[in-house]
C-alpha cells in the first residue's frame, strides 16, 4: 500500500468514526487554522519570498488577510450554514417536517496552485473543516517553499489523521488520483483540470475545477482613464501578473490607446518606481520554464514600455504591448505574467463580439461611466463573474460565488458557498402516521375526483417561516387589541 493510501485510509477511519462531523470539533479545527496563520506568519512570508519574491506586506494583505476573513466568517456563520433549513411544502404534506440537512460528503482531496499557494489551498480546506469533512492537502510543488512549510507546520496544528498533507510533483498527484475521494477540488490550468475531470470520472467523483482563463478588459473612452487605468495596472501587474483573475489584456478604440498607455505606464512607475527590479513589492516569475514561456509569448509584438527582463533571477519587467491583433502570440494563451496587451476595436459591438468568439473567461472587466454600456456587457458576454471599474476585488466578497464557467472552471467557492460546495444537501421529509384518510387520492381506483382533490393540495404551496411569521404578528396584533380593549373599559 502506497503512502498515499495510507493516509487516505486513515482518514476515512477517523472520518467514518465521527471525528470530523461534531460542530464543537470543527470550530475548534478552524480556531487551530487561524493559530497557524498568526503564529507561523513570518515562516510562511519568508516562504513566499523565496518562492515568488513577495514582500512581507504583500503576503500578509493578499494571502493571509483572506484566508483570516474567511475563518472568522465560519467561525461566526458555522452554526447557522450546519442547521437544518426549512423548505416551503404543500397543503399534502403541510403535517410533515421537510427540511434540507447539509452533511458532510467524506474525504476531500484540495490540489493547491502555485501562485497563490497558502490562500487557494487553505480557502477550500476552511469550507472542508466547516462543513465536517476529511481532507487531504496537496500543496503545489512549484512553490517548493510554501509546500515545505504547509507540510511541517499543518499537522502540528490540525488533526493529523483527518487533514493530512502529501508532497511532491506530478507522479504523488497522479498516485493520489488513482484513489476514490468524495470530492476534488482542484485550481490550476484548464489543461491539467482536464486530467482531473477524466480520473475523478472512474469513480464518479463530483470536482470543483477553478481555472482560468484570457480574462478580458473593455474601457469606454467616455470613462475616466485615470482611475481605470490606475486600477487596472493593480490588477494586472499585482504578483508579477501570475493571479488567475488578472486582465489579461485590453480592449478599446484606437483613439484613447495612447492614452491608455501614458496613463499605465505613470501607474507602474508610481506602483514600482522607474526601477521595479529593485521594488520590493514587485515579485517574480515563479520559475525558468514559466519565465521562458512568458517571454516567447512577447515575440513579435510592439512593446510600448518595459520589457526588460533578467532569465538569472526570473524577473520580468512590466510591460504594456501595443497594436496587438488577435493573431499576435500572446493572444493564443493564458499569460499568467506581467505583461499587458492592447487590442484596438471600432466600439462595444465589436469589443463584445472579440469576447464571445473565445472561451468564457473567469472573469470580465469592463470600465465606464454609463450603466448602458456596463448593462450590455453583462447581458451579451458570459463569465465566471462581471467585474464593473475595477479589478480583483469581488474576490474579497465571500457572499459572491467566486468560479469560472465552461472553460475557465466549474463549481464555485468562498464562504457559504465552499460550506454548500464540500457538502451534500439531504432532503428530508419526516411525516407522522397519522391521517391517513388524506392519502386516499393517492391509491387505487383512481377517479376524477380524486384527481380534482390532489391538484388542489400539491399545487399550492406553503411557505412555513412566511406562515408562521404572519400567524405570530396576527396573534401580536389580536393581544394588542385585547390589552387595548381592557385598558379603555378599566378607565370606563
Amino acid at each position: 500500500m502506497s503512502r498515499q493510501e495510507q493516509l487516505l485510509q486513515r482518514a476515512r477511519s477517523s472520518f467514518q468514526a465521527g471525528k470530523s462531523k461534531a460542530v464543537e470539533h470543527r470550530l475548534q479545527q478552524l480556531h487551530r487554522l487561524m493559530d497557524l496563520l498568526t503564529e507561523r506568519r513570518k515562516d510562511i512570508c519568508e516562504a513566499l519570498r523565496l518562492d515568488l519574491g513577495k514582500s512581507q506586506h504583500g503576503t500578509e494583505l493578499f494571502e493571509i488577510l483572506v484566508v483570516e476573513g474567511e475563518i472568522q466568517l465560519a467561525l461566526e456563520k458555522l452554526s447557522e450554514w450546519a442547521c437544518p433549513r426549512p423548505v416551503e411544502k404543500s397543503l399534502l404534506t403541510l403535517s410533515a417536517e421537510a427540511y434540507v440537512q447539509p452533511e458532510p460528503l467524506g474525504v476531500v482531496l484540495i490540489i493547491g496552485a502555485w501562485n497563490y499557494p497558502w490562500a487557494v489551498t487553505l480557502l477550500p480546506l476552511v469550507g472542508a473543516i466547516a462543513a465536517g469533512n476529511a481532507a487531504v492537502i496537496k500543496p503545489s510543488e512549484v512553490s517548493c517553499g510554501s509546500a515545505s512549510v504547509m507540510e511541517k507546520f499543518l499537522p502540528q496544528y490540525l488533526d493529523p489523521d483527518l487533514y493530512p498533507v502529501v508532497t511532491g510533483g506530478v507522479s504523488e498527484t497522479q498516485e493520489l488520483l488513482k484513489l476514490r475521494f468524495d470530492h476534488i477540488f482542484y485550481t490550476g490550468s484548464t489543461a491539467v483540470g482536464r486530467l482531473v475531470m477524466e480520473a475523478a470520472a472512474r469513480h464518479l467523483t463530483p470536482v470543483t475545477l477553478e481555472l482560468g482563463g484570457k480574462s478580458p478588459c473593455y474601457i469606454d473612452r467616455k470613462c475616466d482613464l485615470s482611475v481605470a487605468c490606475r486600477r487596472i495596472t493593480w490588477g494586472k501587474f499585482v504578483n508579477c501578473g501570475q493571479t488567475c483573475i488578472a486582465p489579461d489584456y485590453i480592449l478599446c478604440e484606437p483613439s484613447i490607446q495612447s492614452q491608455v498607455v501614458d496613463e499605465v505606464i505613470k501607474c507602474i512607475k508610481e506602483f514600482y518606481t522607474d526601477e521595479p527590479r529593485t521594488c520590493e513589492d514587485y515579485g517574480r516569475i515563479v520559475n525558468q520554464q514559466h519565465y521562458r514561456r512568458i517571454m516567447a509569448l512577447m515575440e513579435g509584438s510592439a512593446v510600448a514600455y518595459g520589457g526588460d527582463a533578467d532569465q538569472s533571477s526570473c524577473y520580468i519587467g512590466p510591460t504594456v504591448l501595443k497594436d496587438v491583433t488577435a493573431e499576435s502570440k500572446v493572444m493564443k494563451e493564458e499569460i499568467f505574467g506581467p505583461v499587458l496587451p492592447i487590442i484596438t476595436v471600432s466600439g462595444l459591438d465589436q469589443a463584445i463580439q472579440f469576447v464571445n468568439e473565445r472561451e468564457k473567461p473567469l472573469v470580465v472587466y469592463v470600465f465606464s461611466n454609463c450603466k448602458k454600456v456596463i448593462r450590455r456587457v453583462q447581458d451579451e458576454t458570459s463569465s465566471g463573474a462581471l467585474l464593473a471599474n475595477d479589478c480583483l476585488v469581488h474576490f474579497t466578497i465571500p457572499a459572491l460565488p467566486f468560479g469560472g464557467v465552461g472553460h475557465s472552471g466549474m463549481g464555485c467557492y468562498r464562504g457559504r458557498h465552499t460550506f454548500d460546495c464540500l457538502s451534500h444537501l439531504r432532503s428530508c421529509l419526516i411525516k407522522p402516521l397519522s391521517m391517513e384518510a388524506v392519502n386516499n387520492m393517492r391509491y387505487p381506483p383512481h377517479t376524477a375526483n380524486k384527481l380534482s382533490w390532489a391538484r388542489f393540495l400539491l399545487l399550492r404551496h406553503i411557505n412555513v417561516p412566511k406562515l408562521w411569521r404572519v400567524v405570530q404578528m396576527a396573534a401580536m396584533v389580536g393581544l394588542g387589541a385585547f390589552v387595548v380593549q381592557r385598558f379603555l373599559l378599566h378607565r370606563h
